[in-house]
């Protein structure tokens, strides 16, 4: 890899994530705890039951069960470390651990703000078009659809990668984040930065703006086409069937773009921090949540198999 072989002098990094008062840490420790794996248990259960149940092999679940395979793996590469550091106020994390982190919670947090969009173009070819959803949305388009969402999340930051393993780290660094975030980690160096920061915004700025104004076009054509339905029940039944996704869109592009737009120095990294948690933490959560309490299907498939389980077990 690139980084071992640009290695500089530095070794590890110091996350000092929450500075809280002591007795505050069991509680934040529990409350992490408890949510990482709600996280994990419902989104490995959205996965199963997807894979599972052949009346859920539609498009429109097939985004869903990869969207929900991402969440599983998006939280992890931030969480354990965070959880680990507010019990030791503070977590040591090595050179290449770090660079790392910061690859893959970049490559996943772009590929979900990717299969958003994908699933905002699902709901408004099953609304807009729905005679001919079955014929536009066939199996080909979706793996083609999901394949390239991946691809694209994971390509680029692979040259931030290779533009951070050429700046200069030198003995212990201490970073003001809870994980090895971008901004944080450019106070680290003493090397010039104007060229990754240039990168990153481009990047940053195509990753978030373009997905973000699809999805808005996508449901702008949604809700035109939602408003010509002429009974009440019916738009209220068509609406519910996009309501769960747009939910997730709200919270995730906005948190991002809050972030991306706040300044980074003095008392906003604290802010900064905190946002960071919704994204990081609190999304992934509200992926299951969301998708089994207003979806009726992931519901009735849940209920099937939990009365299959107790009655086998009799």
């Amino acid at each position: 890899m690139e980084c071992s072989r640009n290695r500089t002098d530095a070794t590890e990094f110091l996350l000092l994530g929450f500075q809280v008062l002591p007795e505050l840490k069991p509680v934040l420790f529990l409350m992490f705890v408890i949510i990482y794996l709600f996280t994990i248990v419902g989104n490995i259960l959205i996965v199963s039951t997807v894979s599972l149940d052949s009346h859920l092999h539609t498009p429109m679940y097939f985004f869903l069960g990869n969207l929900s395979f991402l969440e599983i793996w998006y939280p992890t590469t931030t969480v354990p470390i965070m959880l680990a550091g507010i019990l030791t106020n503070g977590r040591l994390i090595s050179y290449a651990g770090c660079i790392s982190q910061f690859y893959f919670f970049v490559s996943f947090a772009a590929t979900e703000c990717l299969l958003l969009t994908v699933m905002a173009y699902d709901r408004y070819v099953a609304i807009c078009f729905p005679l001919q959803y079955m014929v536009l949305m066939v199996k080909r388009l979706c793996f083609k659809l999901v394949l390239g969402s991946w691809v694209a999340g994971f390509s680029p930051p692979m040259i931030t990668v290779s533009l951070l393993c050429r700046l200069q780290f030198f003995g212990k660094n201490e970073i003001d984040h809870f994980f090895c975030e971008f901004a944080p980690l450019l106070k680290a160096t003493c090397s010039e930065t104007q060229v990754i920061e240039m990168y990153v915004f481009i990047i940053a700025v195509s990753i978030l703006s373009v997905p973000f104004s699809l999805i808005i076009v996508s449901y702008g054509y949604i809700m035109s086409a939602i408003m010509r339905i002429p009974s009440v029940t019916g738009r209220h039944r068509t609406f519910s069937t996009c309501s769960s996704h747009l939910t997730v869109v709200i919270v995730y592009f906005g948190t991002l773009i809050t972030i991306y737009v706040a300044p980074t120095t003095g008392h906003y990294l604290n802010l900064n921090k905190a946002l960071s948690l919704l994204y990081t933490v609190a999304t992934p959560l509200l992926n299951p949540i969301i998708y089994t309490l207003r979806n009726k299907d992931i519901r009735k498939t849940l209920r099937k198999a939990s009365h299959t389980f107790r009655f086998s077990r009799l």
